[in-house]
């Protein structure tokens, strides 16, 4: 346990804790088990290293990474035992779904040793979905998404903007910051900007290796899928990264990957899951909603950007932008008359010369124009749903 410890005081140790992400003042840190999942390289690790070196005493913590060759011949219930004998009292353990039988283990530790709080992260939210239920009702569960645009601003270009709902962007209320012009830096995030390790040189060369980790290694190891399979993985993101947006027609998509048609909605949610893509549905239900799917899009504009390169449409770019900053305060549904429904709202999303064509005679509806600042009338600027989280 020595260098866990010593390990663990050394990322304490780096741990910046001037900016805290969305997330931070969501999580109730008093449950007695606490996940936190969402895609690789959103931040969670550094969220939790921030509270144990803000909240907690130092001598009754223990930071762990499963990936940590300790794990090799010891096992986590046993690890737990022994740090509640030495009067340790927060557990928190990292890439949890790289340990086998996890969610068993966190079951006894749970219930042995009652004076232990325990919070877990894992990046692969398909194994972690499924040992959670597992866990019935003991744990708390957390989701964390990317950088908002507004959370960019301020961790990279040191600009503070407030949240603003839904309700004060539609009345244009949002009151830009002196001197504040977005779009000096609304493209900059488009392109690499979702990301907390996007301000570091090798950007690509990580964001990359997240994509090949995800379907190479996180993917197939949940679903039990071989080498092909993932290969065609790859390939249905390539078609999906280079549409406008995309459509699915399982037909066309089984010839060209070679694959079943049954097999063709299990791959998308697989993606999705692990936070690749994003399914827009005429119903609500999250994730694993029972509506029917009418549109897919790469998760974020920076996952375009990578894999379409410079075959990204802007029109794609802008609704992915939109439904990945919306979707995280609110359902948004397919509209039957122009891009998105939300709450009964609709939206359509252009350019600055889009036209009210597309939403003449619908009540409640708005057109979201990219390469505008401030709004007016039922006109709103794209960039504000970026202030959302």
């Amino acid at each position: 346990m020595d260098k866990l410890q010593a390990f663990f005081s050394k990322k304490l140790l780096e741990t910046d804790t001037h900016f805290h992400r969305y997330m931070y003042d969501k999580i109730n840190w008093n449950s007695r088990l606490i996940g936190l999942t969402g895609p690789r390289g959103v931040g969670k690790t550094t969220i939790v290293l921030q509270y144990i070196k803000e909240n907690l005493k130092r001598e009754e913590v223990l930071y762990v990474t499963v990936e940590d060759f300790y794990f090799v011949n010891n096992k986590l219930v046993d690890l737990a035992e022994q740090f509640a004998r030495k009067g340790g009292k927060y557990l928190f353990i990292d890439e949890i779904h790289k340990y086998e039988n996890w969610s068993r283990e966190l079951k006894l530790i749970y219930d042995y040793h009652s004076e232990l709080k325990v919070f877990f992260t894992g990046s692969s939210v398909l194994d972690i979905n499924k040992g959670v239920s597992d866990l019935s009702r003991r744990a708390v569960m957390y989701h964390m998404q990317g950088l908002s645009f507004r959370e960019y601003l301020e961790l990279f270009e040191g600009i503070v903007v407030p949240k603003y709902d839904l309700t004060e962007i539609f009345n244009h209320r949002v009151v830009l910051p002196e001197g504040f012009h977005p779009f000096v830096y609304f493209e900059k995030y488009l392109k690499r900007g979702y990301y907390p390790f996007s301000i570091e040189d090798d950007f690509e060369i990580r964001l990359r290796q997240i994509i090949n980790i995800t379907i190479e290694n996180d993917i197939p190891q949940y679903a039990g899928m071989n080498v092909s399979t993932a290969r065609k993985l790859k390939q249905l993101l390539a078609i999906i990264a280079e549409s406008v947006p995309f459509k699915p027609n399982v037909s066309s998509i089984a010839t060209m990957l070679n694959a079943s048609r049954n097999s063709i909605a299990d791959y998308c949610l697989y993606l999705e899951e692990a936070g690749l893509i994003a399914q827009l549905r005429n119903e609500t239900g999250g994730i694993r909603g029972l509506g029917k799917v009418d549109k897919i899009y790469l998760d974020n504009p920076n996952l375009m950007y990578s894999l379409a390169e410079d075959k990204a449409d802007i029109g794609n770019i802008r609704e992915t932008f939109f439904f990945n900053q919306v979707r995280i305060v609110n359902d948004v549904i397919t509209s039957s008359v122009a891009d998105f429904n939300v709450n009964d709202i609709t939206f359509e999303v252009g350019g600055k010369n889009k036209k009210q064509k597309q939403i003449q005679g619908v009540d409640n509806a708005f057109i979201v124009k990219d390469d505008i600042e401030t709004g007016y009338m039922n006109v709103l600027p794209l960039w504000q749903f970026g202030l959302l989280y």
